[in-house]
This record gives C-alpha cells, sequence and structure tokens, in this order.
C-alpha cells in the first residue's frame, strides 16, 4: 500500500511518499505541481532501478534513514537503551494528520517501545517549510543523534555553500563541490558558533544571486549543531541538520529537534534570502511594539571600556544625541567591582564607586536627552573571582581545572536554582529602572556542549520576557557566536560582529542577508581607528556601511571633527527618513561584474522604490567601473534614478559621468539587463543610489 501527501504554496510542492507502512520519503520538492499531479504515479517514478552490485531493492532514503533497513549512509536516529545496548529501531506507520498547510506523520516501533513523529508546515507567505522530528520512548533512553526530518539534496546541484567564521569574521562563505561520500559538519562550542553557522544552500547548476533554482536549510538552535551532507554509493543525497551528537547526557522518554526551516527559490540566492529575512521578521522575531521604528543606538563600550566616570558618559551622550542617537546602551563596567575583565561577573548589583546615585541620575540625563537606555549583561557567565562563585561554586559547568575564556566559566543552566537567581538579580535592576533594552551577551564557550544548557538558557529568557514584556534584546556572543532562529524567536536583535571594521562589515552583512534582514541586524559606526583591525577608515564610508542595517554608533564622538560630525549626522538623518519602508525592504545581493564591488539592492515592498548600495571594498583589476545590474524590477515601468552621495567623488573621478550632475530616469529593463554604470571611486567607499517609481 502506497500513501501520499503533498504540501503547496504558490511557489512550491513537497510531497511525501510511503509503502509498505515504512517511513515516509520525500519523493519531490520543487516548483509547484499540477493540483491533479497523480502523487502515487509521482512516488512510483521516484524510485530508482537495481543493476549488479546493489541489493535487490533500494532502501528509503525516508524523513529519518533506518540502519535496520540496510540503508547504505548516515542514519537519521542512534539510540541506545538505558543499560547501554545500541537500539536498531524499525518504524511502522501509525497515523496522519493534515490540514491545509500542515502534515504530522507518527510511526511507531513496538518492539523497542518507540514513537517517531515529524511534521511539516509550508508557511504560504513567506514560503519556508517548518520542519520538526519528535521522538518518544516507552522507558527511558540515551540519545547520541537525532536528525530533523531529512530532505532529499537535488541532483543538478554542483556545490554546496556553507557558513564558516571567527570572531570579527563571522559568515564566510564556502563552496564545496558534492562528490561522493560526506561532508559532515558540527559546531561542539555549545553555541551557534561563530566557527559553523548552521546554514546550508544548493544552488542549482547556473545559479546566480538573481536567477536559478536553490534550496535553503536553516537550524534554529543555539546550542550546537550536526550537518551532514551526503551522497550515496547509487548518487542520491541526503541533507541531516540536528543538535551536536551526544549532547543529551541523561537518559530521557522523549526528544525533540529544533525547527528545520528549508525552502526552494526558483529566482536564485535571492529567493531564498527574501524567504529567510521576511519569515524571520514576519513570523520568528516577536517585536514588543513593532510600530515603533528602530532607534539609532548609540553604545559606549569602544569609548570608555569599564572606565566608566558618570560626568564623562553624560558628556558622551549629550554628543551622541546631537548626532541623532535615539538609545544610550551601557556596556559592560557598571556593576559589582567590575574594573577589567577578570571580575565580578554574576555581581549583578550597581557598583555605588562609579555610580554612587545609582544609574538614575545617567538614566535621567539620557530621558532628557530624547534617548531610551539599555544595559549589557552576561548572565550565563561567572568568574572565579567573584561573590556569586564564592558563595556558589558548584554552580559553575564543568570541571574545577577547565580552561577559562575570557577570565571566565559558565554558569550552569539547567540548575533551576540558578536561574532563579538570573532571574531575580537582572529582574531587579529592570524593575528599579527605566530600561527598555538588554544587550545579552555570551563571551566564551561552554566546557561541554550541553542540550539541557540552552534550554535553561531559553527558559531564562523566556521568564525575562513575560516578566518585562516592554524590554527589548539583543543577542550578542562575541559578536555574531549566538545568531539563529532559536534564539531570535525570544530576542529582537543580533551584534553580527564584533567588528567595526567597515570593510569587514560590508562582507560579513551582504553573506548574512541570505538569513537576516535589516530589521534585526546591527551595524555601527565604529572609530576611525578600528580597535579591532587597526584600519583607518574614513567617516562617510564608515556610516553608509552602518547605514545598510540597524544603525548605531560605537565610538568615543569626542574624537570627530566637526566635518565627520556633520556627515556623521546627515547619514543618520537620512537613515531615519528611509527606516520605515527599509524595515519591510528586501535585501537583494547584486551579481556584481566586478569582484571589489560588493553591492545590495534593498526593494521595498510593493517594488516602487529601492536603495542600492555598491561598496567597494578593494582595487579593480580594471581601470573604468564595469555595469551593475539591478533585479526584481518592473520591466516596462520607468524609474527616477539619483546617486544622493555624489559630492563623494574623488578628484580622480575626471568624467562628465551624468550620475555625478543629476538624476536620470531610465526604464527596469535598462537598469536589469545593462545596469548602472558608476562613477569611479577609490576602495574603501561607497556608492548609494536612490531609484523611484516613475
Amino acid at each position: 500500500m502506497i500513501r501520499c501527501w503533498r504540501l503547496d504554496d504558490s511557489r512550491q510542492t513537497l510531497v511525501l511518499g510511503s509503502t509498505k507502512d515504512h517511513l515516509a520519503e520525500v519523493v519531490f520538492w520543487g516548483p509547484r505541481l499540477p493540483d491533479d499531479e497523480d502523487l502515487e504515479t509521482v512516488f512510483r517514478a521516484n524510485g530508482i532501478d537495481v543493476t549488479g552490485g546493489m541489493l535487490d531493492s533500494n532502501p528509503e532514503l525516508s524523513i529519518c534513514p533506518e540502519a535496520t533497513r540496510t540503508f547504505p549512509g548516515q542514519p537519521g536516529l542512534i539510540l541506545r537503551d538505558g543499560s547501554g545496548t545500541p537500539l536498531l529501531p524499525k518504524f511502522c506507520f501509525a497515523s496522519a494528520e493534515q490540514s491545509t498547510n500542515a502534515i504530522t506523520l507518527a510511526f511507531r516501533d513496538e518492539m523497542n517501545g518507540l514513537t517517531y513523529t515529524a511534521s511539516f508546515a509550508i508557511n504560504p507567505e513567506t514560503h519556508v517549510i517548518e520542519a520538526k522530528a519528535v521522538l518518544e520512548s516507552d522507558r527511558p533512553t540515551h540519545l547520541h543523534w537525532l536528525s530533523a526530518p531529512v530532505f532529499p539534496g537535488p541532483q543538478l546541484a554542483d556545490e554546496m555553500i556553507d557558513f564558516s567564521g571567527r570572531w570579527c569574521g563571522e559568515f564566510q562563505m564556502n563552496r564545496t563541490p558534492w562528490s561522493p561520500g560526506m561532508r559532515y559538519r558540527e559546531n561542539r562550542t555549545g553555541r551557534t558558533g561563530h566557527e559553523h553557522f548552521p546554514g546550508l544552500i544548493l544552488p542549482c547548476r547556473g545559479a546566480t544571486n538573481a536567477s536559478g533554482n536553490a534550496y535553503a536549510f536553516h537550524y534554529g538552535w543555539s546550542g550546537g549543531h550536526r550537518m551532514v551532507a551526503e551522497e550515496l554509493p547509487d548518487g542520491r543525497r541526503q541533507i541531516q541538520f540536528g543538535h551536536a551528537a551526544r549532547v543529551e547526557s541523561a537518559a530521557q522518554t522523549r526528544f525533540e529537534t529544533a525547527t528545520l526551516y528549508a525552502m526552494f527559490s526558483d529566482d536564485g540566492l535571492n529567493g531564498c534570502g527574501v524567504a529567510f529575512q521576511r519569515h524571520l521578521r514576519d513570523v520568528v522575531v516577536r517585536f514588543p511594539d513593532p510600530d515603533r521604528p528602530r532607534p539609532v543606538h548609540y553604545n559606549c563600550w569602544e569609548a570608555v571600556y569599564f572606565n566608566h566616570n558618570l560626568p564623562e558618559l553624560k558628556e558622551i551622550a549629550t554628543i551622541a544625541a546631537g548626532l541623532g542617537a535615539e538609545r544610550f546602551v551601557l556596556d559592560d563596567g557598571w556593576f559589582g567591582n567590575r574594573d577589567d575583565d577578570t571580575r565580578a561577573l554574576s555581581d549583578w548589583e550597581v557598583d555605588p564607586r562609579k555610580y554612587p546615585d545609582g544609574l538614575t541620575p545617567l538614566i535621567e540625563h539620557c530621558h532628557s536627552l530624547g534617548m531610551t537606555f539599555g544595559i549589557w549583561f552576561e548572565p550565563e557567565m561567572i568568574n572565579p573571582d567573584s561573590d556569586i562563585h564564592r558563595k556558589h561554586p558548584d554552580w559553575a559547568l564543568g570541571g574545577e581545572d577547565q580552561i577559562l575564556g575570557r577570565y571566565q566559566k559558565a554558569l550552569n543552566m539547567a540548575l533551576p536554582e540558578v536561574r532563579d537567581f538570573l532571574f531575580e538579580r537582572i529582574g531587579k535592576v529592570l524593575a528599579e529602572h527605566d530600561i527598555d533594552y538588554i544587550k545579552w551577551d555570551h563571551n566564551r564557550v561552554l566546557p561541554l556542549p550541553d542540550a539541557a544548557q540552552t534550554r535553561g538558557s531559553y527558559e531564562l529568557i523566556d521568564r525575562l520576557r513575560a516578566a518585562y514584556p516592554r524590554t527589548e534584546i539583543e543577542s550578542c556572543a562575541s559578536g555574531g557566536g549566538r545568531i539563529d532562529f532559536g534564539i531570535l524567536g525570544r530576542t529582537h536583535r543580533v551584534w553580527l560582529s564584533d567588528s567595526n571594521d567597515a570593510i569587514e562589515r560590508l562582507r560579513m552583512q551582504h553573506n548574512a542577508a541570505i538569513f537576516l534582514p535589516m530589521a534585526v541586524t546591527g551595524s555601527h559606526v565604529g572609530p576611525r581607528v578600528c580597535h579591532t583591525s587597526g584600519r583607518t577608515l574614513g567617516i562617510r564610508f564608515r556610516a553608509w556601511v552602518a547605514a545598510q542595517r540597524h544603525m548605531g554608533f560605537e565610538m568615543d564622538p569626542r574624537e570627530l571633527t566637526e566635518d565627520e560630525a556633520q556627515v556623521l549626522r546627515d547619514v543618520t538623518a537620512w537613515w531615519k527618513d528611509n527606516r520605515d519602508w527599509m524595515f519591510r525592504a528586501d535585501i537583494l545581493r547584486l551579481d556584481s561584474p566586478d569582484p571589489a564591488v560588493i553591492a545590495e539592492q534593498h526593494l521595498a515592498e510593493g517594488g516602487g522604490r529601492f536603495v542600492v548600495f555598491a561598496g567597494k571594498a578593494e582595487t579593480s583589476k580594471q581601470i573604468a567601473p564595469r555595469p551593475l545590474q539591478l533585479t526584481r524590477l518592473s520591466h516596462d515601468a520607468m524609474y527616477r534614478i539619483e546617486l544622493i552621495n555624489r559630492e563623494d567623488a574623488s578628484h580622480l573621478s575626471r568624467g562628465d559621468q551624468i550620475l555625478k550632475s543629476k538624476a536620470i530616469t531610465v526604464s527596469g529593463g535598462y537598469l536589469m539587463n545593462h545596469g548602472l554604470t558608476l562613477p569611479w571611486s577609490f576602495p574603501e567607499t561607497m556608492w548609494v543610489i536612490e531609484g523611484t517609481l516613475v
């Protein structure tokens, strides 16, 4: 007997099928099929032939491949019973529930007392599929590995794109050719990680940013993940995502994966990016006040570090407000005896030496300037040199002789007493002060990966969110070490990187846009000399790179010349004038013919306006700029195009290129097929082009 199910939106169809009561498998995923397509025929047509050197029939590449059915690749489930004996489940169909946009399939192994449930839901607006697996056992069982529902990899994909990185160098794209065997990536740091962002793109042959078919995945979990992209001996391909292996330390009767977000695009990597951006912004993130414009931040970290001084902070706040800042964020150093990073983490009480009258005078000063107030915490961490560690050394996760990270250990977030303590201390600060924002940091990897740690952190954030629903939270982990849809279901902004180097930011923001919209991506104008790279960059470039995302400043504003301050005021004013429509704009990566130019197009809802940012990261190999093709415009419509920062043209831009002197009106067909020919520019500069439908 063959059973089949399908999910559809306007773009795609997902077909699952099962025979002989075995686990279901994805037999079709791609462009939408006709409504009257015979699914049983699709299921049968998906089967592959058998020849010499093969088994007499092919094991299913199911949503949870089973070792017991002679599957030749990585199984989707590895577990042991309470005594440590390996279990080899053999699941049989139990039930199916289907609604318009969702399917839940349950399978049972009576002999081992196990139930496997897979759920799939498709969002008709964003085109993202959410998939999750749950394993339930009649008795406590030890889990080694559980994959989210397994998807097949496309046969026309010649390569896979995944993401690596480091501190101050997040979201680096890797392209790896498909070949027989397996690409196995695992992050065992206990957080999402700079090193292995849990995302994968599979572009089909010929796909670019703006055209062609592509498939994309993101695993929404903050505790470390495992990815398997495997080509079987028979040529079939499977994609597995789940928690990092062996992170469930105790035998349990229920395990579940995080949500795997999957989507198919018929218009290149931008189709993947737009789907993820919209789904994150409109479905995953829950803003306390969605109608409130995103405020311009000022963060004091790179201005004062630990040297908090109230008169100086007031002076800095006054200047920042004059530049256009709307939120002042007090970073590390306000609590305990925190004069450097060696002490006081977890002693979350205001330092009376630095703030003899508490935080209220600084908060009131910021409010008088029209700014709201935010504050830094690192709740999951503890310094050995702290009052709380001396009182509760057993609260620290890991051994006494562990290697410290930034002179700190991690608190054991699985302990209810730890979460209660943190809720009380953080809640007291929030209750006693008018604070609308938390920068929530996580500055070291864990001594061992542990899923209970992540669940404990989630529980604490959820509890604080319920108690203080108007307070926004930013996820920071030495910059971009905890960015994923799991943490963003509880927070409202991410700190993409600790690097304020605009060259590095330009690249990172461009790649991260495959997953992250402007609305949640913090980007700050850093100091003239970058503190993490030593590079000196001009204020125009620094300001425009920050204006690509949720804009802020993080520098000592007293270093600015009057000319620099005016540039920053002007760019900030432009960002404020445009932030409302940019909040909901799609960020489209442009296929630049010049590798030195990193360009993107922010296209408003409805397509009536856009802005192009074309940043030059290095010296071009050719002497004159190549035309930059735009995307997703109406071919026959006319657009008014204006280079809004034409005054930034250098003395070496000597021609009479029209955009340097006036706005032009051209068709969408011209912009998409020939493209914009921009003026010559130095490296480390940005052209900003506004387009409006005439």
